[in-house]
């Protein structure tokens, strides 16, 4: 397969991004930092046109949005989540998902049986809202929304699927997270092989179970 990994220089991306060239695949790794197969920040639309550009004519088989930020972790009610950090996580978290399907759509018009994986989260669950985190959990209810739309336009031409990548011993995750990037990459690889057309929308866990909306 070709693929294309946003925000694929540590963390789950850069897992994803070294398991799929493990298994002979040929994989772009984006990012913002050196170690980039193409440089991608996100929020950056002229870094978009400039990926779009450089990957003309090259099909794509699965494209995984992973890129994101978590901003407003430890932010309190009464003084935190500052307006300027709700325009930079939903500029990574949602548009930035959005800008690069919307770039790739030709190259993923081009793939075999063609993909779109997209990390969200448990918290942008409705059913999962403890309070706190309020710009995180917006943001990736807000991406959630989007994937479900896109599965729709999309249908029958682009699989697209949403997934909870579980919580993971990241920057982001922190040292005390419940999985491994190892553990959590293995069961999004399995998740992504099986999407399909008639699973297309699925909102769902690194281990396969249906995540509620």
């Amino acid at each position: 397969m070709n693929i294309v990994i946003t925000g694929a220089t540590r963390g789950i991306g850069a897992g994803l991004a070294a398991a799929y060239r493990a298994q002979g695949h040929f994989v772009v790794a984006t990012g913002r930092s050196a170690g980039a197969d193409v440089t991608l920040d996100v929020t950056q639309p002229a870094d978009h046109t400039a990926m779009a550009t450089h990957l003309e004519g090259q099909a794509i088989d699965l494209l995984v949005c992973n890129a994101g930020v978590f901003l407003d972790k430890g932010n309190d009610l009464e003084t935190g989540y500052a307006p300027d950090l709700w325009a930079q996580s939903f500029a990574a978290n949602v548009t930035g998902v959005f800008l690069t399907v919307q770039a790739l759509l030709p190259n993923l018009r081009a793939g075999r049986a063609p993909k779109i994986a997209i990390i969200s989260s448990q918290m942008a669950s409705h059913t999962h809202a403890p309070g706190g985190s309020y710009i995180y959990r917006a943001s990736k209810a807000a991406v959630l929304n989007v994937g479900r739309n896109l599965a729709s336009e999309l249908a029958g031409e682009i699989a697209v699927g949403i997934y909870h990548p579980g919580w993971v011993q990241t920057d982001m995750g922190g040292e005390a997270a419940a999985i491994t990037v190892d553990q959590s990459v293995a069961g999004l690889v399995s998740r992504f092989a099986a999407l399909s057309h008639d699973t297309s929308g699925c909102f769902e866990t690194w281990d396969g179970q249906a995540h509620p909306y």
